[in-house]
Formats: C-alpha cells, structure tokens, sequence
C-alpha cells in the first residue's frame, strides 16, 4: 500500500479516540499490513507474509499517524455525525494541502449504536485515492471505526 492509500486509510479510521495519533495508526497500519501480506504465499509463507505485513504496516502507520491533524479527524468525524447519507462533506487542509471528501453511504444501528459506512475520497501529493469504511458512535459521542 502507497503512502497515500496508508494516510486516506489512517483519515479513515483516525476514528479511534482516546489513542495518540501515533497509536492510531499503528493500530491500523498494522492491521491493514497484515491484511495486505496475508494475501501473498501459503500455508506457512501465508503467515509469515502476514507477520511481516503487519510489523510493516504497524511501522509505517505509526509514522504517517504521528503526522495527521487533528483538524482533518474532527471534519470526518462531522461528517459522519451530521451529513446524511449520500450527502458529502469537502475540505483542503491548508497546512498539508491534502484534500478530502468523506459521504456516508449507509447508515445503521449496530451493537454499541449508530453506525456508518463510508467512503473517503483523499487527493494527498496529487494524487486520489478511495477508502471505503464503517465507524460506529460512541457512548461519549466520539466515531470509532468498526472491526
């Protein structure tokens, strides 16, 4: 996965309260690496590539997480609070002038309560990358991507 695809996946998921945003993203980096490697060889190279995809990712993650801004994570967490679905939300962060477009494409009452599917639309070093994803409410109010 390309720096981009890993900083819209972070954004995605940046979801994740009351963790650093270095803990964000190696949470995910991790779990996104091992999802990646594990789609490579078989039987034991199977679970080896999946090691190595996950120590990667989690490398990775935590690096590109330790430099997101909080002001991108509180635009999506508005949007999924506030924008129905189908409607979107742009914004371009004027320090990093990366722009994204989160729309929530789905909405439903999960286990913990409401939740969301979604799409991020990022153009990050000029590029556009896609991320589809689902985050659940919090009982303190707060989006956390769902497992």
């Amino acid at each position: 996965m390309n720096k981009r695809a890993m900083i819209v996946a972070l954004l995605s998921v940046s979801l994740l309260a009351a963790c650093t945003k270095r803990d964000q993203g190696t949470v995910v980096g991790g779990l996104v690496g091992g999802a990646l490697g594990s789609q490579f060889g078989g039987g034991t190279g199977k679970v080896i590539m999946t090691g190595l995809g996950a120590l990667a990712g989690a490398y990775i993650g935590g690096n590109i997480g330790q430099k997101m801004d909080d002001n991108d994570r509180m635009q999506a967490d508005r949007a999924l609070e506030n924008n129905r679905t189908g409607e979107a939300s742009t914004w371009r962060n004027p320090d990093s002038g990366h722009s994204y477009t989160v729309t929530p494409t789905r909405s439903y009452q999960g286990s913990t309560g409401a939740c969301r599917e979604y799409t991020t639309k990022a153009i990050i070093d000029g590029r556009a990358d896609v991320v589809r994803g689902t985050a659940c409410r919090q009982p303190d109010g707060s989006w956390k991507a769902a497992s």
